[in-house]
């Protein structure tokens, strides 16, 4: 996708509103935040200094609250709706961790508004959590993650733009050949109707890529709806243009068709496609539920005194709104997959950041609840996420289907193992509930480097 020029900059469902949830607790704030700084903004000198008393007794009062971006109603047969969830009020886990390394109180985003800064987790945050440090910064070059999404966001390439520089990241433009636009039948002119609400999408989308890969060039393929045909021709046509990894943070419930969908879509061997779980807590959607895919579940991550520096938990804010699992009713389990509760297709198989409390930074100005600095979360953060570490791991082997690589991995220390939490209730425990080991919420866990995502 990038020209060759010289000193060519390298870089890279369902809708429900829902009501509060409680912010992190004082742990969060309190426990070991020394290991593990944020690596974009440095902490304020001279402060004031407020007691870690006081700060605990105002974070256990803060609450976040939570919007689905406006990208689809409750999705109708054959149509998907995105994953992303928006902070619109509260203190989330950034505010806190920063306002404890300065002895402050956290400051609090309020409602319906965007800031005028981050307040989410930056690239920094994300490459220490995940073990991307070294890899981030050498790897990835010449590789295109692909994003698949519904409807223009005639600001992507401008919005993309100001979440990079502000983080220092290279610049990643169409001009330099990092940055690609298209529809959903390649062309750069002809592009689909604007949304403001999958615009929020998309912002999430291409920022999760610039800040786990910021040597990967970009592609985004915007389908002229939010059909699951529409969608599935993007992704078709992302794999034609050439990329190795595609990411999908959108879903919807699972239906007989989808095994048709599968050999029309989704059946590429050879491309790392990602697939978020879903963000209306224990169920299974689709295209997760796709054998082909890599289904993607989501987590809360927080700061932590361990030699990692931070803990992760399976995402729930509430019994309707949560990280995605379940056994497919439809799709036939890949060979890979053994757990023996389930016959068929289970979700996730991996997993990463979500839970908006504990959420990333985005800039959008297209969005339709506020434009600017937007505090995001759902597994629509987790799928380009993942995506991108894909990418950072190396081209996958022509005849691979990449969602077996966890596997392969499967209880080394290549994936974080996540224990704890659940995201509902079910008849067979790991369905729903974190456990040692393979469970449904997290599949086999998080990221710890590339080791787990290679051939």
């Amino acid at each position: 996708m990038r020209k060759s020029t010289p000193n060519s900059p390298h870089i890279s469902g369902r809708w429900r509103r829902v009501g509060s949830a409680a912010a992190a607790t004082a742990a969060l704030l309190l426990a070991g935040l020394g290991t593990a700084v944020h690596a974009d903004a440095a902490p304020r000198t001279g402060a004031p200094k407020v007691s870690t008393k006081t700060i605990a007794a105002q974070v256990a009062k803060a609450h976040v609250r939570y919007q689905k971006a406006a990208c689809g109603a409750t999705p109708k047969k054959g149509y998907a709706a995105c994953d992303a969830l928006r902070v619109t009020g509260g203190t989330t886990a950034y505010l806190e961790k920063q306002a404890a390394l300065k002895g402050t109180a956290p400051k609090t985003v309020k409602p319906d508004a965007a800031s005028d800064t981050p307040t989410g987790y930056g690239p920094g945050d994300i490459q220490s959590a995940y073990g991307l440090t070294d890899a981030a910064a050498a790897n990835g070059s010449g590789q295109t993650v692909a994003i698949v999404d519904a409807y223009d966001d005639p600001n992507a390439e401008a919005d993309l733009a100001t979440y990079r520089d502000y983080y220092g990241l290279s610049a990643c433009t169409s001009d330099n050949g990092c940055f690609t636009k298209v529809s959903q039948t390649g062309s750069t002119t002809s592009l689909p109707s604007a949304d403001s609400g999958w615009a929020g999408e998309i912002s999430l989308d291409l920022d999760m890529v610039s800040a786990t890969c910021p040597n990967c060039d970009i592609l985004l393929v915007e389908a002229k709806s939010a059909s699951d045909a529409n969608l599935g021709t993007a992704v078709n046509e992302a794999v034609k243009l050439g990329a190795k990894f595609v990411s999908n943070s959108y879903g919807g419930g699972e239906s007989s068709s989808d095994t048709s969908y599968d050999s029309s879509y989704y059946n590429h061997p050879g491309v790392a496609i990602t697939a978020s779980a879903g963000d209306s807590g224990y169920g299974a959607e689709y295209p997760a539920a796709s054998k082909y895919v890599t289904a993607v579940g989501g987590t809360k991550l927080s700061t932590s005194s361990n030699s990692r520096g931070w803990t992760e938990s399976v995402w729930k804010t509430s019994s309707t709104e949560g990280t995605g699992s379940g056994c497919s009713s439809y799709d036939a389990k890949p060979s890979w997959q053994t757990d023996t509760g389930c016959a068929k297709r289970m979700i996730a198989d991996v997993s990463a950041v979500a839970d908006p409390a504990t959420g990333v930074s985005v800039y959008d100005s297209y969005g339709s609840d506020g434009t600017g600095w937007n505090t995001y979360g759902g597994t629509s953060a987790s799928s380009p996420i993942i995506a991108s570490v894909y990418a950072l791991a190396g081209t996958p082997g022509s005849g691979d289907y990449p969602a077996q690589y966890p596997y392969n991995a499967a209880g080394t220390s290549a994936l974080n193992d996540v224990t704890s939490g659940s995201n509902g209730s079910c008849s067979t425990a790991y369905f729903c509930t974190a456990r040692s080991g393979y469970d449904g919420p997290t599949g086999w866990g998080t990221p710890q480097g590339l080791d787990g995502f290679t051939g």
